[in-house]
């Protein structure tokens, strides 16, 4: 399997000691609340919540430079740095606090949970306050969280009912997948709940096929990103699997999932737990096991079923009070990402994480818990911003109604600002003047060349 490829497992690294040991199986390193920082001198370097980096320490990748913030009164801020895409407009997208590579936190309550994430957003989805975050502008592999960016373009543009029949390429793709075959059984409807319940790589191919190929919905994500003013996204592929020049940031996904949430289709999608997924009847994989009767050794398996279930992959849906889902994922230059929302007493909080090395859940929940107990208390540190206004064209100030008669525009123009129009006409046959009067000086020039060039003493030339 190529290393640059690494299949999305939309969870945690494999560990025989579970979820909450991978920190001892990679490489016995402690990664630990690795938050990324830029040094003065502009080297990428790694520290612990703000402390000086270690020489040699392994960065996060990919982050941006940011132009500096200024902290709020009252605001804590760590790990102030320099630079990130700030879009159109001056300073960082949601506000100059969030240009911190360190954590950003409220004054006058206790701390957010810690976290080994290296990136973080918690907000109020109602609002948009960003209640809390860390080094949320950092740029770094999103995994199957981009599905997230997939879907919410998508599902504007596919009829859900339209039946897909997916290529070859696509049910090969590699990662995880919900093991769809190149025949016309799946809805599109089918293929978005596999998308975001399942994580299906291969689903994300389908859908990607159906709008008219990869390359034309990479642009369309692309665009829709930008249209969401979330310029720390680049998408590479459809389905999350690790591409060079792909990555997103926990503010973005945080604003790709506040998108996904206005969506009726999107809510429904993520937050159902279990569902029937399309199976060819003829595939030996989804024939159930042969029954065989006391009287009758010799008989016959039951016939394969038209569907099979799936189980959604987010580990607090049910478990979590209010959760409503959004998005899991994990390669292993990703390592641990998620987005995720849930909704109490009428408001709804997003969780974001990044780049974490290990179990999540329950450090998510922790998170979710402060969100809903900040809401509504405390000053925000930054701002989820809505999407940018459609480009609205402007007519140029030099833009004239053609006219059979030759200066009519201009003069009609001046009358309308009261100046008078016989000395906009000559005005405008001033050009005409002056080119002519060049060109006599030139011939007059030319002239007075020639007589000196016959003046005795000269050589022919």
């Amino acid at each position: 399997m190529s290393p640059e490829r690494t299949p999305d497992r939309d969870g945690i690294p494999p560990s025989p000691k579970g979820d909450g040991h991978l920190a001892e199986v990679l490489l016995g390193t402690n990664l630990r609340a690795l938050a990324a920082t830029v040094t003065a001198a502009g080297v990428l370097t790694t520290a612990l919540f703000g402390a000086p980096p270690a020489a040699g320490a392994p960065a996060a990748p990919g982050l941006a430079p940011r132009e500096t913030g200024t902290a709020a009164a009252g605001a804590t801020v760590a790990g102030i740095g320099k630079g990130n895409r700030t879009g159109k407009g001056n300073g960082t997208v949601g506000g100059d606090l969030l240009a911190g590579h360190g954590i950003i936190r409220p004054a006058g309550i206790k701390p957010p949970p810690k976290t080994e994430a290296s990136a973080y957003v918690v907000a109020d989805a109602d609002t948009g306050a960003v209640l809390a975050a860390k080094d949320p502008h950092g740029h770094y592999l999103p995994a199957s969280t981009l599905k997230t960016l997939t879907a919410v373009t998508l599902i504007p543009k596919l009829d859900k009912n339209r039946k897909v029949k997916p290529s070859e390429e696509a049910s090969n793709v590699e990662g995880s997948a919900v093991g769809i075959v190149p025949e016309p059984i799946y809805k599109v409807d089918d293929l978005m709940r596999a998308l975001l319940m399942v994580s299906g790589n291969d689903a994300a191919v389908a859908l990607a096929e159906a709008n008219g190929g990869v390359k034309k919905t990479l642009a369309d994500m692309n665009k829709e990103a930008h249209k969401l003013q979330a310029y720390d996204t680049v998408a590479k592929t459809p389905n999350g699997l690790d591409a060079p020049g792909q990555s997103s940031s926990a503010y973005d996904l945080a604003l790709i999932a506040r998108a996904g949430l206005a969506l009726p289709d999107f809510r429904e999608y993520i937050s159902t737990k279990v569902a029937k997924f399309p199976a060819p009847k003829d595939d030996p994989k989804k024939k159930k096991k042969k029954k065989k009767r006391d009287d009758d050794p010799e008989a016959s398996e039951s016939p394969a079923p038209a569907y099979y279930e799936m189980a959604n992959h987010n580990r607090l849906l049910g478990r979590y009070k209010g959760m409503l889902g959004v998005k899991n994922g994990w390669t292993s230059k990703a390592l641990g990402s998620f987005v995720g929302a849930a909704r109490r007493d009428g408001h709804t909080i997003l969780v974001v994480i990044m780049h974490h090395p290990g179990g999540f859940w329950e450090e998510v929940a922790k998170l979710l818990d402060w969100g809903f107990a900040a809401r509504g208390k405390v000053a925000p540190v930054g701002q989820l911003v809505g999407p940018a206004p459609d480009p609205k064209p402007s007519s140029s100030p030099l833009a004239v109604r053609p006219s059979p008669t030759p200066g009519a525009a201009d003069a009609g123009a001046a009358k309308a600002r009261g100046e008078d129009p016989a000395s906009t006409s000559a005005g405008a046959t001033t050009p005409l003047l002056i080119g002519g009067g060049v060109l006599v000086l030139l011939a007059l020039g030319a002239y007075g060349l020639r007589r000196r060039r016959r003046t005795p003493g000269d050589a022919d030339g």
